[in-house]
């Protein structure tokens, strides 16, 4: 029932992400590289979740699986965070069903195909 791939950068307790369509990559392994992440994801048809632009740029030249959403704000306290992505999310979860690419920022989402 997994669906989700958190990246190791992104808040370990989320309430968003507490369910069992959600698995953080400290769950699996820390120190996975890029790559390594990347292909676990396209293995288990999972969305990579992620503040990384190295993943973005990745699935620009690939098809899916994976697919990926990043998050695309600065740092931010954790309050401004859980806020403005819970906000997003609805949207975000809605514009992943059609597009490999979504783009959160602070104030939009953005879908590419």
């Amino acid at each position: 029932m997994v669906k989700y791939l958190i990246d190791v950068n992104l808040p370990y307790y989320f309430s968003l992400w507490n369910s069992e369509e959600f698995i953080h990559q400290k769950d699996i392994n820390d120190q996975s590289s890029d790559e390594e992440i990347w292909h676990y994801a396209k293995s288990n048809n999972l969305t990579i979740i992620t503040k990384d632009v190295d993943f973005s740029n990745k699935i620009l030249l690939h098809n899916p699986p994976p697919k990926v959403i990043h998050i695309r704000f600065g740092n931010m306290k954790m309050n401004e965070f859980f806020a403005t992505m819970n906000k997003l999310w609805n949207d975000t979860l809605e514009i992943n069903h059609t597009h490999k690419l979504v783009n959160v920022f602070v104030d939009r989402v953005e879908g590419i195909n």
